[in-house]
């Protein structure tokens, strides 16, 4: 029985507010927040083998006093412990308590992070056990939930032990024999493990349940949808037109026969008896936007209106400018396009909604102001989406004009490999666009560790000096606990001292207010900002030819596929565009999966790379970034169990579509739940 955060024992108001933080309100949203990694208490280490910036354990006699020194306001309590193979200076800070503990020829497990000061390793702030008190959580595995502010690692784990003892045991929803088919878990024991596994094993068999369950919910849900668009009759049939052959005709360049192939299909899904429903999948600059605006032309030419929805101002000004400019040069007059953004004033907004209502707006190109109640729409055709407002239920509902349902087209840069982009997007059909338009410059590509940095430095300034502009990416926002990597704070402190004063620096984070993001990308966008240090939340930005330079620090921190779309925001103008990816550790595994980004330009390849590298237990760290963010599967790592829940949910289907059958009574209970919640966070 879900019950309410208040009710557990130890939650007030003011912890109830931090759970609301991380979007926890209910007992059941805390048991499906699951840790994001686990410390795992290893045998001790020889000291002669310790590794810097790693964690480990050793077993040390105290082979000196403990010593007290006030560094500025902390208390540094320091020792030296030994084993046969070596020595190691060991530091605690702020707790002067531990001088009556430690007594010089005792010996201790010691357990921390390993840093090298001086020139020299020694453990900082380490846990404290006697040897029997280790070896009794020795294999163990104990979570690490990611926290807000004013919330502990410990308070989540405490409330986590005592909601599982108190948790009534749900009913299982998967049949027995599907269960035994695709060696599952049981449901309870698996949540239960997930939190509190015993070893790796107990934690892999645990989660492969719940990604699949997690996997199997969604594709169902999804094949439901599908079966209600087929249904749905097509009020917006059209005929091919002269207009879309001409403008084809008169481009400055030629279309490639990968974005003819994906045209055709779109042209035909429009001419058909059924609404279409299509997804266009292509690499990052393979040419998509003038697919979608051939489609608008299309859908006004036969007398409907079409809109374009995408994820920031900037990127909507810019697609509105583009098409315009189409337009006038094709000498098109039957397109009268409307731009609606949430920075569009109200005087303009009215005026807007009264040319969309009575159909003289036929092309509407904005952000998710396009789908306000205010917006009425006389005979809307056709909408294009970006992948990252994969069209939700409750979208598609406020967009239907006088109860009929559009055409839908989604766009996406995601190269997903083909086979789990048909489970993932089971709902729509998929047009792939793989190969990049011939004047395109290939993109160079060099992996560096940071010894690097200042010849990067010089190399930057030059591009800048001749006129162009650069990117720079950081994993992090502010310095974080226990988090190593660079951050966009003070990364662009220590930039504006380096460059000449000359150079415009600019940042951009995802904690800045809206406006606030919009204005320093439209500033970039313009050329106004020389160098822009942000986060990854460039990812969908907006369209600079001019930018030339990306260099991703910490590289190492994001998946390829992601890395990849970084990569996408320069090389779309004339210049030879440049990419560097800065590694901060050593591993050479990073060095590997870099090594394919540095081979290759095709995102295609990238994924299915990426995909082969990960192997079952790797699936910490380094999430995929993208509009599905599921709670814990990934579609990369969890290939082979997104194709099982595939399977899976084709025999129920066939078996069972309305899920009537009393073995799926409590499976469609559970589809329902998700379908209400779970979906609308998946942006369907």
């Amino acid at each position: 029985m879900t019950k309410l955060l208040r009710e557990l024992k130890g939650v007030g108001e003011k912890t109830e507010k931090l759970f609301q933080k991380i979007g926890i309100t209910t007992t059941d949203d805390l048991l499906h927040y699951y840790p994001r990694n686990y410390d795992i208490y290893e045998e001790p280490e020889e000291i002669s083998a310790l590794k810097e910036n790693s964690v480990a354990a050793i077993r040390g006699t105290i082979t000196t006093g403990v010593y007290v020194n006030k560094v500025r306001n902390l208390q540094v309590i320091s020792l030296t412990a030994a084993d046969a193979s070596g020595k190691l200076p060991v530091v605690w800070f702020n707790a002067p308590y531990l001088r009556s503990t430690l007594k010089k020829g005792c010996c201790f497990i010691f357990r921390g992070r390993i840093a090298r000061k001086k020139g020299r390793l020694e453990m900082e702030h380490p846990e404290i056990f006697t040897p029997a008190a280790y070896g009794e959580i020795l294999h163990s595995m104990q979570p690490i939930y990611g926290l807000t502010a004013g919330l502990s690692n410990k308070m989540i784990v405490k409330l986590m032990h005592q909601l599982l003892e108190e948790q009534d045991l749900k009913a299982e929803f998967l049949p027995d024999d599907l269960k035994e088919y695709y060696h599952l878990a049981d449901d309870n024991y698996a949540i239960s493990a997930i939190h509190f596994p015993a070893n790796m094993q107990e934690l892999l068999v645990a989660r492969k349940r719940l990604v699949f369950d997690e996997f199997l919910l969604f594709i169902l849900a999804v094949q439901i949808l599908k079966g209600k668009t087929e249904e749905a009759p097509n009020a917006f049939p059209m005929k091919p037109v002269w207009t879309t052959e001409q403008v084809i005709e008169g481009l400055p360049y030629q279309l490639t026969k990968a974005q003819l192939n994906a045209w055709h299909e779109v042209e035909r899904d429009l001419c058909g008896h059924t609404l279409m429903s299509r997804l266009v999948q292509g690499d990052v600059g393979s040419g998509k936007t003038i697919l979608a605006f051939l489609a608008m032309i299309l859908t006004v030419e036969n007398g409907y209106q079409t809109a374009l929805m995408v994820p920031t101002e900037v990127l909507a000004n810019q697609h509105f400018e583009a098409f315009t400019k189409l337009m006038e040069e094709q000498g098109l007059t039957s397109c009268h396009a409307a731009l609606l953004t949430g920075s569009t004033t109200a005087k303009e907004k009215r005026r807007i909604y009264e040319e969309i209502a009575a159909g003289k707006a036929n092309v509407i190109i904005g952000t998710h102001a396009l789908i306000q109640e205010k917006v009425v729409y006389e005979n809307l055709g056709l909408v294009i989406t970006d992948e990252q407002h994969r069209f939700g239920v409750k979208q598609r509902e406020a967009l239907t004009t006088r109860g009929n349902a559009p055409h839908v087209l989604v766009m996406s840069a995601t190269p997903i490999p083909r086979t789990l982009a048909i489970i993932i997007y089971g709902d729509l059909d998929i047009s792939i666009i793989d190969e990049l338009p011939a004047m395109r410059l290939p993109i160079k590509n060099c992996v560096v560790d940071t010894s690097y940095r200042p010849k990067a430095y010089s190399f930057i300034l030059r591009q800048v000096r001749e006129g162009r502009q650069v990117y720079i990416i950081c994993p992090m926002v502010e310095e974080s606990e226990g988090a190593e990597g660079e951050n966009v704070t003070d990364y662009t402190e220590r930039i504006r001292e380096i460059f000449p004063p000359e150079v415009t620096i600019g940042m951009l984070h995802g904690k800045m207010k809206p406006k606030e993001k919009n204005q320093i990308m439209e500033r970039f966008a313009k050329g106004e900002i020389q160098i822009l240090i942000s986060t990854t939340v460039v990812e969908v930005g907006v369209n600079v030819p001019n930018a030339t330079v990306m260099m991703v620090e910490n590289a190492e921190r994001f998946g390829l596929a992601q890395l990849h779309q970084l990569r996408g925001r320069v090389g779309r103008g004339e210049y030879q565009s440049y990419c560097i990816f800065m590694q901060g550790n050593e591993e050479k595994e990073t060095a590997r999966r870099l090594e394919i980004l540095r081979k290759s330009n095709d995102g295609f390849y990238i994924a299915g790379e990426d995909l082969k590298l990960r192997g079952p237990g790797d699936f910490f760290g380094i999430r995929q970034s993208g509009q599905l963010e599921f709670r814990i599967g990934d579609i990369y790592q969890d290939a082979e169990v997104l194709k099982a829940a595939s399977d899976a949910a084709g025999e129920i289907l066939a078996l069972d579509r309305e899920l009537d059958l009393p073995q799926h009574e409590i499976l469609r209970e559970r589809l329902n739940d998700y379908m209400k919640y779970d979906l609308e966070n998946l942006g369907l």
